[in-house]
Formats: structure tokens, sequence, C-alpha cells
């Protein structure tokens, strides 16, 4: 384990996490912002159409381990319906996502990314996720402002879902560092940890209970630290730090 020069996270149930997610009033307040009805969809038609693109066609996808941008799931599923809207691609995706979650900050997430900055630890993200990189950026720096993320990578901008190493590989190659100069922190066990591994990134486990509902995770099968609160990895930093 060496003391990182730059630490990757991911972003759900990491730095941040939905509490209270409900899709249908994220629909809801996506149409508030219709020009164009000529079908007279309603709330239930939309609700239908997103099962059958989102939830049957796109999540087919995403099971094989590649990503369709949300923005052209929203492209197919509301020309499907015949929808306009008055927002650009990027303004209905945060439209959406903040309608169903306007999200909350993981415990000490905001205090253990102010030890990094003010420990010179650069930052950045790493996301398995339906929306833009530029979207989650939005949300980052809301919840986050005080963060200096470098970059911002989600897989609907890459087309592959971790534990892909390409995503990884594309991490370093902009951070201009080695693998073992690099540490990731997430709380998926193989996605997370178990990929970053491979490409020889230290991994951090992040098991932290708040909000949790996935069933017991099974621990990577790799080396890692298992961390269940952002002060233990701040500890330990203190302990290694040169």
């Amino acid at each position: 384990m060496n003391y990182p020069k730059m630490i990757l996270f991911d972003y759900g149930h990491t730095l941040l996490y939905e509490p209270d997610w409900d899709s249908v009033r994220g629909d809801t307040e996506l149409l508030r912002y219709v020009v164009k009805n000529p079908n007279h969809c309603t709330l239930e038609d939309v609700r239908k159409g997103a099962e059958l693109i989102f939830g049957k066609h796109i999540e087919s996808i995403r099971k094989t381990g590649y990503e369709i941008a949300g923005q052209v799931g929203n492209k197919v599923l509301y020309e499907y319906l015949g929808i306009e809207f008055s927002l650009t691609p990027l303004e209905m995706e945060t439209v959406f996502w903040n309608g169903a979650s306007m999200g909350a900050l993981m415990p000490d997430a905001d205090k253990m990314l102010d030890y990094l900055n003010q420990n010179g630890i650069r930052s950045a993200v790493i996301s398995n996720l339906l929306w833009s990189g530029d979207a989650l950026t939005q949300r980052l720096n809301r919840l986050l402002p005080n963060n200096r993320f470098e970059f911002v990578m989600t897989s609907s901008d890459y087309f592959v879902r971790k534990p892909n190493p390409i995503l990884f590989e594309i991490a370093l190659r902009k951070a201009g560092l080695r693998a073992d100069e690099v540490w990731y922190c997430g709380d998926n066990p193989q996605a997370d940890a178990e990929g970053a591994s491979q490409v020889g990134i230290y991994p951090v486990w992040y098991d932290n209970d708040t909000d949790k509902k996935r069933p017991l995770d099974e621990a990577p099968k790799c080396e890692h630290l298992h961390i269940h609160e952002w002060g233990e990895m701040i500890d330990l930093l203190e302990k290694i730090k040169p």
C-alpha cells in the first residue's frame, strides 16, 4: 500500500446517495416542460414507455457490461411517445434526476474530501451511471461544493461499465499517473474493488450501512482496504503520510 497521489471515487452510496428515490416524481417534474404532446400521452403512458425502453431494452444491455446513455434512452422514449420538451438533453436528465431525488451526502464525505484537498491528494470520479458526466458533475458540485475533482467519468459517456478495465485505464491516462500511485474507493466489491485491482489500482471497499438496500455483499477477492466510515481512511492516511 503506497501513500496515494490521487484517489478515485465511485458516486452512488460512496460520495452521495439518493434517499426517497421516486421515478414517478421525476417523470411528473419532467412533464411540466412538455411543449408538444400530439398523442395526449399521460403520466401512465410515460411510465409504460419507460418500462419498455429503460426497464426492458436498456437494462438487458447493462447486464452484459455495456451502457446506453440516458440521453439516448430519453430520445428513444419520447420520440416513441411523440413528446417534445422545451429542455436540452442535459436539462432533461437533471430535471428528472432532481425530481426523483435531490440526493444527499454519505456521512463525512465532505470532511474526507476537505482532508484530501488540504493534504494535496488529487481526486476524481468514475461511476456506473445512466446519466452523463455533465449531469453528475452538476450534482457533485451542488452537494459537495468544495470538491476538486479533476474529472468525472460515467459509464454513460464511455459505453462500458465497471469492472471493465478500460474505464480505470482511461482514468490513469487522464491523471498522468501510474496505477500504484492511485487508490479507488467504492461500495461494490466486484465492480469497484476488483475492477480497480485488476489494473493495479489499490482498492478501498467502502462498506457503509447508510440507506443500504443490497443484500450482504461478498468481500472482494483481492487485496483491499475495508472501511465502514470515511474517518477510517483519514486515520490511515495520517499514519502512512510520508
